[in-house]
């Protein structure tokens, strides 16, 4: 029975792969668990959740992760003594390589450790923090190589945190342009509008103010780089209604929307610009009619052999000599986005979604 049992035990380790296999894929299994809360930058939280996962790459009895001024995180045995780190990552913090904690040092820590090694971390190739690793055995070649190694891990995972903040700030600053375009000779020629209304027809004006409060208030709020497709187009048909107030019946609208596409979530002012752009380059300068055409459907699923359905936004303006594509408002957006145009002739500025596509907040 015994035979049988150790038979079925090799041949099950055997379906699982050799041992050279099997520690990789432990390796690297450990490292996908530290990987998401070190991409939260080095914050006393995102060190706190990694640094147990980081300590079982090493395998050694105590792990902490420092900034330049204090111990973040600890795991393992010392933890009463953690402010010790930083002052032993000292010379690493300083030089920005690998140093050797000597035994004297690591003692401070524990009685049962006998060495350490403290490791610089870095993004942007500046020193930002240190991994230092106590050992209760004397420090030797592996044990240097190894913290080294998951050192520049740890500093590749705080370089992408750093790039993902800096995309998020792009984006922010994306929607601040986009809101400094909401141009003052709008803003001018819409309370003049208005003021010519308020004694041959009061109860227009009144509308047309409220219509520009709304407007206003919805360009420069502060809820997010993303909103839904309803808001953003009743914001531009506040716009549209202001707009006409000044050219009247030289400035035609058409709107079609499905009422199936107006949750979808876009980047927030992504149409707007386009509609502005539309009305200034096809109509201030010319004294014939002009129409805008914006269309929101849902297309079916033969839209496209990588999208199942999509959402497209359209606006369409007559006699421009500028598309008014601006792909800056769509750099954070699985999003196509293309406008073709040319002097006396129709422009179309497109844009298309997928449905499936979930916005980051």
């Amino acid at each position: 029975m015994l035979g049988v049992l150790i038979a079925r035990w090799v041949r099950g380790r055997a379906r699982m792969g050799t041992e050279s296999q099997m520690a990789t894929y432990r390796t690297l299994h450990i490292a996908s668990l530290a990987a998401p809360a070190l991409r939260g930058g080095l914050t006393e939280a995102g060190t706190a959740r990694s640094v147990k996962y980081l300590r079982g790459l090493l395998g050694v009895p105590a792990l902490a992760i420092t900034d330049r001024f204090t111990t973040l995180a600890w795991d393992g045995i010392g933890d009463k003594q953690r402010e010790f780190a930083v002052k032993h990552a000292e010379a690493a913090l300083d030089s920005g390589s690998p140093i050797v904690i000597t035994d004297d040092q690591a003692r401070d820590v524990s009685e049962m450790f006998r060495s350490g090694i403290a490791a610089p971390l870095t993004s942007d190739d500046v020193v930002i923090g240190a991994l230092v690793a106590y050992s209760n055995l004397p420090a030797g070649p592996a044990l240097m190589r190894a913290v080294e190694e998951v050192a520049t891990f740890t500093s590749g995972q705080l370089e992408l945190a750093e790039l993902d903040r800096t995309r998020a700030r792009s984006a922010e600053a994306e929607v601040r342009v986009l809101r400094a375009q909401i141009s003052p000779h709008f803003i001018f020629n819409s309370l003049t509008a208005i003021a010519s209304f308020v004694r041959t027809d009061p109860d227009r004006a009144r509308e047309l103010l409220l219509d520009f409060a709304e407007f206003t208030r919805y360009s420069f709020r502060s809820h997010g780089r993303y909103t839904a497709l309803a808001e953003e187009l009743r914001s531009v048909e506040q716009y549209l209604l202001l707009e006409q107030a000044r050219f009247g019946d030289r400035l035609q609208v058409k709107l079609r929307v499905d009422p199936e596409v107006l949750s979808v979530r876009i980047p927030f002012l992504c149409i707007q610009p386009l509609v502005e752009n539309a009305v200034r380059h096809g109509l201030e300068s010319r004294d014939a009619q002009g129409t805008v055409s914006i269309t929101a459907v849902e297309r079916g699923p033969d839209a496209g052999s990588v999208w199942r359905t999509t959402e497209w936004a359209m606006i369409r303006r007559s006699s421009v000599a500028a598309c008014p594509a601006n792909p800056a408002t769509t750099s954070a957006w699985p999003t196509s986005m293309s406008a073709c145009g040319r002097r006396s002739a129709t422009t179309t500025a497109s844009l298309s979604r997928p449905r499936r596509w979930r916005a980051r907040k």
